[in-house]
C-alpha cells in the first residue's frame, strides 16, 4: 500500500488537542510539478494552435504588414483606400483617443485585416496548388513546364519550417468522381472474371443502376462532398470497422515485427524499457508537431496527417450495434501484463519522463513479481478477442462501476499496451522459416488472451528481447502506424542504445514507487463469458496459416534497372503465382492511399486487368510476352495513380450503397458490386519514411515488415515491403479450414513468378536469321 500512501497528498485527524495535519511534501512536489507539466504542453498547444491557424504565413509576418502600412502611411501613401480613415472616423465619435492614439489603432486594426486577408489568400492558393495532379501521370524523366513551374510555386508557398499538422487546412478535400467513369471503370475492371453472359448481364444492371437511382444518390454524396471534409472516411470507419459484430483479432488488427537478422538487446526489460521510451518520444513529437509533415516520397506534395491525432491513449470501446473509438488528451502510464496480471506503470515521475534505465527497472519488478493472477484475471483479454456484443454485455454490467471500472480505465486510458510475453520469437534456430511463421501468428494473435486487441496498439517484448506491435485497424491504416514503429526501431538501436551488458544507459533513482498491480473481481457470469470468447478467438487462431518468407535473389534496384515499377512488378507476378495456384483469376485487392487529400485514408486499386490477365495467359503458354508485360504495368500504374487522386472504383460505389441504405432504397447493381469477396487482398507496407539510418552501413537492421489476415475466408492476405535494393519481405496468410488453400505452397508460387517474370525481361532476344528475314519482309 506502499503507493497508496503516496499518492495522499495531506492527511488530518481531529483529537480532543485539535486537529493533527500533516502533509507529504514529496506528494505535494509530485501535484506541483505534474500540474507545471500540463500547464507546458498547453502552452505548446496554443502556440502550435497559432502557428497552424495562420500557416502557410508565420505570426511575425503580422509585425511585417503593420510597420509597412504604418510606414506608407507617414509617407502620405494611403495603402488602404480611405479605409484607415474611416476607422478614425468611428474611433473619433468615441472620444477616447488622441489623435496620434487614432491613427496607431486604425492602422493597426487596418494591418490585421490586411494579414488575415493575405492568409485567406495564400491558403486558398495553396490548396489549388495542391490539387493539381497531373504530375503523376507524367513519364518518369519527361516534366512538363508547367509541372516545373508548380514544384517552385509548391515550395514558396509552403513556408520554411511546417508543423505536423500545418498542412491540413490546405489539403484539397476529395472529389466525387462522375458517376458514368466510375461505372465504367468498374465494368472494365470485372470483365476478365465474367463470362460474356455474365459480363453482358453485369453491363445491363450497370446501365439501369445509372438511368433510374445513380443520379439520385451521387446528388446527395455530393452535397455531403460540399458539407463534410471528407464524404468517406467517417463512413468508411463506422460501417467498415466500427460496426463489425466479429472478432477484430486477425479480422482487422495487423501487426509489424523487428528487425530481421538483428537482436538489440538479449535482455527482456532493457529490449522494453528502449522501445517504451521510443514511443513516448515519438508521442512527444506528434503532441508538440515537431514531426515533419510525411510526404509522396521525392516530391513536395504533403500528406494528410490527421490519423496521428488518435494514435495514443486511444481504446476501441464494444458497443450493442457499433464500437465507439475514445481519445484521452493525455495520459502518464501504460498498461503491462505479464504471466496472467495487469499493471499501471507510470512513466513519468514529477513531471520528468523516466529514463530508458528507470523503465527497465521498473519492467524488471514485473518480471520479478511473484503474485499470482486473481480468479479469472489471466485470460480477461480475450473478451476483446471474440466477438463484440458479448463483450460489450460483459462490460456494460461488470465493469462500469467499482473496482473492475478503475482496472478498466487504467488500460483503456494508458498511452499503449505492453505485453511481457515468456516465448522466445525470432529467426534464429534451428527451423529459421518456421520460426518466422510462428513468429508472425504470435503477433497476429497470441495466445489470443495475451493482447488487448482494442488498444490503438499494442507492444509485444519477448523473453529473448524480440519485439513486434499490433495494431487495431479502424483509427488509422498501416503506413501511420509503419511510420511509428520504424521510428521506435531505429531510435531504440542508434539513438538510445544500450551498455555492454545489454543493459539500458542512464541512472535509476530507486525511490520510484513499484508499479501499480491492478485489481480485479471477476463474478462467475464474466468467467464464463471469457471462455466463449477465448474458444472463438482460438478457433479463429488456429485457421489462421502464416508464412512469412524473405525473397533475396533480386529487389527493387534490378528491377528499376529495367525501367518498371517494383510495386507494378510485384502485383503482376502475384497475379501469375495466383493462377498457377488456382488455375482462375480473381479479384484482387491493392490498398492506395487517398492522403493528397484531407482526412484521406486508403482506396481500392483493382490489380486484376484486361492486360494482367493477357500477360499472364501468353506467359503460361510459353509465348513472347515483353510487349503484354509492359502494357500490363503501364495499365496498373495508371489504376494506381488514379485511385491515390480520388478517382477510384470502389470507395465511390460504397458511399452511393450507404446513401441508399439511409434512403431506404434497394440497388440490385450495389448489393451485387459490394458482396463480391476480394480473394486476393494485397498491402505494400511503406519502409524508410523517416531516414534515421542508412541502410548501406547498417545492412543488417533490416526490417520484416508486417502483415495481416485473409479477408476471404477462400483466399489469400499477401502484404510486403521493399527493403533497400536487394531484398523483397513477403508476408502469406490464408484459412486452414478451406482446402484449397495453401501460404506455403502460394509463397513457392510467388518466388517462381518473380523469378519467371525477371528471366523472361533479361533474356537476350534470339536473332533471327537474314535469310529468314528477307522471306518475312
Amino acid at each position: 500500500m506502499a503507493e497508496a500512501h503516496q499518492a495522499v497528498a495531506f492527511q488530518f485527524t481531529i483529537t480532543p488537542e485539535g486537529i493533527d495535519l500533516r502533509l507529504s511534501y514529496q506528494a505535494l512536489s509530485q501535484i506541483y510539478l505534474s500540474g507545471l507539466r500540463s500547464w507546458k504542453k498547453r502552452i505548446s498547444r496554443m502556440k502550435n494552435r497559432v502557428i497552424k491557424g495562420v500557416y502557410p504565413a508565420s505570426p511575425s509576418s503580422w509585425l511585417f504588414v503593420f510597420i509597412a502600412t504604418l510606414a506608407a502611411m507617414y509617407t502620405r501613401s494611403d495603402l488602404s483606400m480611405g479605409l484607415i480613415a474611416k476607422i478614425r472616423e468611428i474611433l473619433d465619435d468615441t472620444d477616447r483617443f488622441s489623435f496620434l492614439g487614432q491613427t496607431v489603432v486604425s492602422v493597426l486594426v487596418f494591418s490585421t485585416l490586411l494579414w488575415l486577408s493575405l492568409i485567406l489568400t495564400l491558403r486558398f492558393c495553396l490548396k489549388l496548388l495542391l490539387s493539381y495532379h497531373r504530375w503523376m501521370f507524367e513519364q518518369h524523366g519527361h516534366i512538363s513546364a508547367t509541372t516545373k513551374l508548380w514544384v517552385t510555386l509548391v515550395r514558396l508557398m509552403s513556408g520554411r519550417k511546417p508543423l505536423l499538422y500545418s498542412y491540413q487546412t490546405s489539403l484539397p478535400c476529395l472529389p466525387v468522381p462522375p458517376i458514368k467513369d466510375t461505372l465504367e471503370r468498374y465494368l472494365e475492371s470485372v470483365r476478365p472474371l465474367l463470362s460474356d453472359p455474365e459480363f453482358q448481364r453485369m453491363t445491363a444492371l450497370a446501365a439501369q443502376f445509372e438511368e433510374t437511382l445513380g443520379n439520385r444518390l451521387q446528388r446527395y454524396l455530393k452535397l455531403k462532398a460540399l458539407w463534410a471534409t471528407n464524404y468517406v472516411s467517417d463512413w468508411w470507419e463506422e460501417y467498415i470497422y466500427l460496426r463489425g459484430r466479429g472478432p477484430i483479432m486477425v479480422n482487422s488488427n495487423y501487426y509489424g515485427m523487428d528487425f530481421l537478422y538483428v537482436t538489440p538487446t538479449p535482455v527482456q526489460a532493457a529490449r522494453a524499457g528502449n522501445t517504451i521510451t521510443a514511443l513516448l518520444l515519438y508521442r512527444r513529437k506528434v503532441n508538440s508537431e515537431q514531426l515533419k509533415p510525411s510526404r509522396v516520397p521525392g516530391t513536395v506534395v504533403p500528406l494528410c496527417a490527421a490519423q496521428c491525432e488518435r494514435m495514443f491513449n486511444t481504446t476501441r470501446t464494444p458497443g450493442e450495434e457499433t464500437d465507439v473509438l475514445q481519445h484521452w488528451q493525455d495520459s502518464e502510464f501504460v498498461a503491462v501484463f505479464h504471466r496472467g496480471r495487469f499493471f499501471r506503470l507510470w512513466v513519468y515521475n514529477a513531471g520528468r519522463l523516466l529514463s530508458p534505465r528507470e523503465i527497465e527497472y521498473q519492467i524488471q519488478r514485473i518480471l520479478d513479481d511473484p503474485s499470482m493472477p486473481r480468479p479469472g484475471e489471466s485470460r480477461l483479454g480475450a473478451l476483446t478477442a471474440g466477438d463484440r456484443v458479448p463483450w460489450y454485455n460483459v462490460r456494460k454490467q461488470y465493469f462500469s462501476s467499482g473496482v473492475n471500472k478503475r482496472s478498466l480505465d487504467c488500460i483503456e486510458k494508458a498511452a499503449f499496451f505492453v505485453t511481457l510475453d515468456d516465448d522466445e520469437q525470432g529467426m534464429k534456430g534451428e527451423d529459421p522459416a518456421g520460426n518466422l511463421d510462428r513468429y508472425a501468428k504470435s503477433l497476429l494473435h497470441g495466445k489470443c488472451y495475451d493482447r488487448w486487441f482494442d488498444k490503438s496498439f499494442s507492444v509485444v517484448v519477448y523473453k529473448n528481447g524480440k519485439s513486434g506491435l499490433n495494431a487495431e485497424h479502424s483509427w488509422a491504416d498501416a503506413p501511420t502506424v509503419a511510420h511509428l514503429w520504424e521510428y521506435t526501431l531505429a531510435t531504440d538501436a542508434f539513438q538510445l542504445g544500450y551498455t555492454e551488458d545489454g543493459h539500458c544507459k542512464g541512472e535509476v533513482e530507486r525511490c520510484l514507487s513499484p508499479p501499480q498491480r491492478l485489481s480485479w473481481e471477476i463474478p462467475k457470469e464474466v468467467q464464463e463469458q471469457v471462455s466463449v470468447s477465448l474458444s472463438v478467438a482460438q478457433a479463429l487462431a488456429d485457421d489462421v496459416d502464416c508464412h512469412v518468407f524473405p525473397f533475396r535473389d533480386f529487389g527493387k534496384g534490378r528491377i528499376k534497372k529495367l525501367k518498371i515499377s517494383p510495386d507494378a512488378f510485384i502485383q503482376l507476378a502475384l497475379q501469375l503465382a495466383y493462377y498457377r495456384d488456382r488455375k482462375t483469376f480473381c479479384l484482387t485487392y491493392e490498398a492506395s492511399m487517398t492522403r493528397l487529400f484531407r482526412e484521406g485514408r486508403t482506396e481500392t486499386v483493382r490489380s486484376c486487368s484486361n492486360q494482367s490477365c493477357a500477360f499472364v495467359k501468353a506467359m503460361e503458354c510459353g509465348e513472347q510476352c515483353r510487349r503484354l508485360f509492359q502494357l500490363a504495368t503501364e495499365k496498373h500504374q495508371n489504376l494506381y495513380r488514379l485511385a491515390m487522386t480520388g478517382s477510384g472504383i470502389d470507395r465511390h460505389l460504397f458511399c452511393l450503397y450507404v446513401v441508399s441504405k439511409y434512403l431506404g432504397v434497394e440497388s440490385p447493381f450495389l448489393t451485387e458490386v459490394l458482396s463480391e469477396p476480394w480473394r486476393l487482398s494485397t498491402s505494400q507496407t511503406p519502409v524508410q519514411q523517416l531516414e534515421l539510418f542508412d541502410m548501406k552501413n547498417h545492412p543488417d537492421f533490416i526490417s520484416l515488415g508486417g502483415g495481416f489476415g485473409p479477408v476471404a475466408d477462400d483466399g489469400y492476405g499477401v502484404s510486403y515491403i521493399i527493403v533497400g535494393e536487394d531484398m523483397i519481405n513477403y508476408h502469406v496468410s490464408c484459412k486452414r479450414s478451406f482446402s484449397e488453400t495453401d501460404s506455403h505452397r502460394f509463397g513457392v508460387h510467388i518466388r517462381q513468378a518473380l523469378l519467371d517474370i525477371f528471366s523472361m525481361l533479361t533474356a537476350v532476344k534470339p536473332e533471327v536469321p537474314q535469310e529468314q528475314d528477307k522471306k518475312q519482309q
